[in-house]
């Protein structure tokens, strides 16, 4: 069934026409990222740019509003300041080059002047090089992880099936990279780490629903496509919701009781958790759809197998 008549026939159900939705739905989102990679491109974090990164400790709970203002009497130089959640711990990032860098030194009479009793953690140093180096290790991960799980969908399925889980997996990743483009959020180690974890979570639900359809195409040969489709994603669909919503809630946990340092990797992994579920139904079960998947080729593979006594 190509994509006019996948439009045009009457005979799609309710739910057919539901994840056709989500597939255009999916593909805009795809759009609108690359267009805001593109246009505003990553807000790259002290990691991989470079800087200082000062931590210490207060006695008492002190306001973060409080605090950015105190400091930012004593500095000149632009930071960036997270806190932990009973806001006692506190990072205070610069960038490299700054004129007034926070040291032991410093703590010491920015607690006089205060009048907090401030404990120093530790004080590090990125150079521009060791961050030049981390975006390079980091492009080279994503990129080993991406040929990985194509070579695996290869072995693994047809080659539609396969076109269908590796455009579900870029999409994912496009969403989450560009939800960081358009909202200038800060890109981190940690933010690269969850998306590598996206990969691997994304790849799981989408071979669910290739075997699925593997398996009702060479058992169910005479429904038409869509009706094929339909009944491989409605069986996995409670699965995937529930593991979705269990997953959800656990991200959901370090978001709001993890502090400022893991706000990135939790938005990371809830971004890419929601739209992974969506472009598991309505992407990966939809593109081998719209370029000619064929069930009597199931089928016949089938028969194959039993003619020749193979398991």
């Amino acid at each position: 069934m190509t994509k006019n008549e996948m439009e045009k026939s009457p005979s799609l159900s309710r739910f057919s026409r539901y994840r056709i939705a989500g597939f255009y739905l999916a593909m805009t989102l795809m759009v609108l990222s690359v267009v805001g990679l593109g246009m505003r491109g990553l807000n790259l974090g002290l990691d991989f740019t470079g800087g200082y990164m000062t931590e210490f400790t207060t006695s008492q709970s002190i306001d973060k509003a409080d605090m950015q203002r105190q400091l930012g009497a004593q500095l000149t130089a632009d930071f960036e300041l997270n806190s932990s959640v009973t806001n006692t711990h506190w990072t205070v990032r610069q960038a490299d080059g700054v004129a007034d860098v926070i040291d032991k030194a410093w703590l010491a009479d920015f607690a006089k002047q205060s009048g907090y009793q401030i404990t120093p953690q530790d004080s590090v140093f990125i150079g521009s090089q060791v961050g030049s180096e981390l975006i390079d290790n980091g492009g080279l991960a994503m990129l080993v992880a991406a040929i990985a799980m194509m070579m695996y969908l290869t072995w693994r399925f047809e080659w539609r099936l396969a076109c269908g889980s590796l455009v579900a997996l870029i999409h994912d990743v496009l969403v989450v990279l560009g939800l960081f483009a358009w909202f200038g959020l800060p890109f981190d180690l940690t933010v690269l780490a969850a998306v590598l974890a996206i990969i691997g979570y994304s790849l799981n639900d989408s071979i669910v629903i290739g075997d699925k359809l593997r398996e009702v195409m060479s058992a169910k040969s005479n429904l038409n496509l869509s009706d094929i489709v339909d009944t491989a994603v409605k069986s996995t669909l409670t699965r995937s919701l529930i593991t979705s919503g269990t997953t959800l809630a656990t991200i959901a946990s370090i978001w709001l009781f993890g502090g400022q340092p893991l706000q990135g990797f939790a938005i990371t992994l809830f971004t890419g958790v929601v739209f992974g579920t969506l472009s598991s139904v309505a992407v990966s079960a939809t593109i081998p759809q719209l370029i000619g998947l064929n069930p009597a080729f199931y089928h016949h593979r089938v028969q194959e197998l039993i003619l020749n006594d193979e398991p």
